[in-house]
């Protein structure tokens, strides 16, 4: 199957890919926000395929994956066709809704499954008489590497400046507090100096590659998840996978993915910061909890799971 799909989420995009189909994957000159192409910082097959605008009308394409409500009309201007009329077509959404009652942007259009990737996103959308499923995340084993030889904390969080209270950023100090605190992800110098945190306690690792990524977590005692009101971060996911214990804030969907042996999940930031603290003291509490960790995640969102489910749902659609 040949499948039309933008580079959006590149972790979860890297997951996807390891399928057996080919991808088409949009590049403009300016490589901008609908035309990445492909990635940079994650290792992709050769069966991800950049394709200009211009040449889609040229292309045999079986199916698109839409994941952003500009795409749908983008995708029928560079196609000549409309997705879930002329092509068969899903809408990947990946996010939480702004509020209870949001209406998904795409709800009731013809022809569109909805597909979530949480169940706690499925039930919070309101996506009007709109087919629904939910297909939950695929993580590529990254292996259990974790020795905790340096005591201190990890987050991984990308834009943490302007994201602001949805992925926590305001509660690093606190956490700061409880054990030095590197801090990884896209966009994230500058979060020190805003959340007014000592360098000495603080340190900002800017977008780094992901093999690098996956060697210097595991190096950390313990990892920190503060995010409020996201879907599920595959950066926690990636973290367990590595057996790394993790401290979790009891949002969305967090208490389905993380068993309290893996580490803690809890609303009250008092426990969580006593977590952190008992880890970074007790190494064989932080291998244990990780090694629990590690368990669930390869259960929950194993790779060859996931690439099943997309299978299953895509010859349905198509067919």
């Amino acid at each position: 199957m040949r499948i039309l799909i933008w580079h959006l989420h590149g972790s979860w995009l890297t997951s996807f890919v390891q399928g057996p189909h080919e991808y088409l994957v949009p590049v403009t000159p300016d490589r901008g926000p609908f035309g990445l192409g492909r990635a940079r910082t994650w290792d992709w097959p050769a069966s991800v395929r950049e394709v200009a605008p211009g040449q889609l009308r040229d292309e045999r394409v079986d199916l698109v994956v839409l994941q952003r409500p500009e795409e749908l009309a983008l995708a029928a201007d560079w196609l000549g066709r409309t997705p879930g009329r002329d092509v068969p077509a899903v809408y990947l959404e990946h996010d939480t809704p702004p509020g209870t009652g949001a209406r998904h942007p795409l709800a009731d259009v013809p022809g569109l499954v909805i597909v979530h990737v949480t169940h706690f996103n499925a039930l919070f959308w309101d996506c009007g008489r709109s087919p629904v499923t939910v297909i939950e995340h695929g993580v590529i084993d990254p292996g259990a590497a974790w020795t905790g030889e340096l005591d201190r904390a990890a987050v991984v969080v990308n834009d943490p400046l302007t994201r602001g209270r949805t992925v926590g950023a305001d509660l690093l100090p606190g956490f700061a507090a409880a054990a030095p605190l590197d801090v990884f992800g896209m966009r994230v110098a500058g979060l020190a100096r805003a959340q007014r945190l000592d360098p000495g306690r603080c340190g900002e690792y800017d977008d780094l590659p992901q093999a690098r990524l996956h060697a210097e977590l595991p190096r950390r005692r313990v990892y920190v998840h503060p995010f409020r009101w996201t879907s599920l971060g595959l950066s926690l996911i990636e973290a367990m996978l590595l057996a790394m214990p993790v401290v979790v804030l009891a949002t969305t969907e967090a208490p389905r993915a993380v068993p309290p042996a893996a580490g803690a999940i809890s609303a009250d930031l008092a426990e969580l910061h006593a977590a952190v603290r008992r880890f970074i003291r007790d190494p064989g509490a932080a291998r244990a909890a990780g090694l629990a960790a590690r368990e669930a995640a390869c259960a929950r969102y194993g790779l060859k799971r996931f690439l099943h489910d997309w299978d299953e749902l895509l010859t349905e659609v198509s067919t």
